[in-house]
């Protein structure tokens, strides 16, 4: 006997997220960190045991580099030979009480091995960070104004142009001492 989905029904999102999300080589705990929603929650999303809300559906799409529809639907997508994300697309972490915002330019499936971003800093900005794991390093290029890096106990100033190469397996600094916007793309390595 077959049985038929009811139109009033909601769309089971899981086993969409679980291809989107192993098509990126990512795991639970991957996106977990990516999208900002627990690991748990993730499972029983691809588990068909909760559905989630439009805000962590929203928070999954832009994790994942999908439109919403697209997560919500159960249809494959043909791949396509280019992908342009626009820039309404672009995953953004505002960190307005530091003075920063972060747009994530790298693909989703290499988080965790190879990122890059372009952080932007108002004026007296600064994005500070944890150290990674051992062994990773950041490639920081200036590409307006001049920005002073701070890893460990060194400071150096980084002026439009330049770049800076520096292990990020300890505490480290980007700050816009300066009185106009800066603006610099960041490549994060994970060994």
């Amino acid at each position: 006997m077959k049985t038929s989905v009811s139109t009033n029904s909601p769309p089971e999102v899981g086993a969409t997220l679980q291809r989107l999300r192993l098509a990126r080589g990512l795991t639970l705990e991957d996106l977990s960190r990516i999208a900002g929603v627990s690991k748990s929650m993730l499972s029983q999303i691809e588990r068909e045991k909760a559905n989630p809300t439009i805000a962590i559906t929203w928070r999954l799409a832009n994790a994942l580099g999908v439109q919403i529809g697209e997560l919500l639907s159960n249809a494959e997508k043909a791949v396509e030979t280019i992908r342009v994300t626009d820039a309404h697309e672009t995953p953004t972490l505002p960190g307005d009480h530091a003075g920063y915002v972060l747009r994530i330019l790298g693909p989703m499936e290499l988080a965790g091995k190879y990122e890059w971003y372009e952080v932007t800093l108002a004026p007296g900005g600064e994005l500070a960070s944890q150290p990674h794991d051992p062994g990773t390093t950041e490639h920081l290029t200036v590409i307006h104004g001049n920005l002073e890096l701070e890893v460990g106990a060194a400071k150096k100033k980084v002026k439009n142009g330049g770049t800076a190469r520096y292990p990020a397996d300890q505490p480290h600094t980007i700050r816009n001492l300066g009185k106009t916007e800066g603006k610099a793309l960041l490549v994060v390595i994970h060994r």
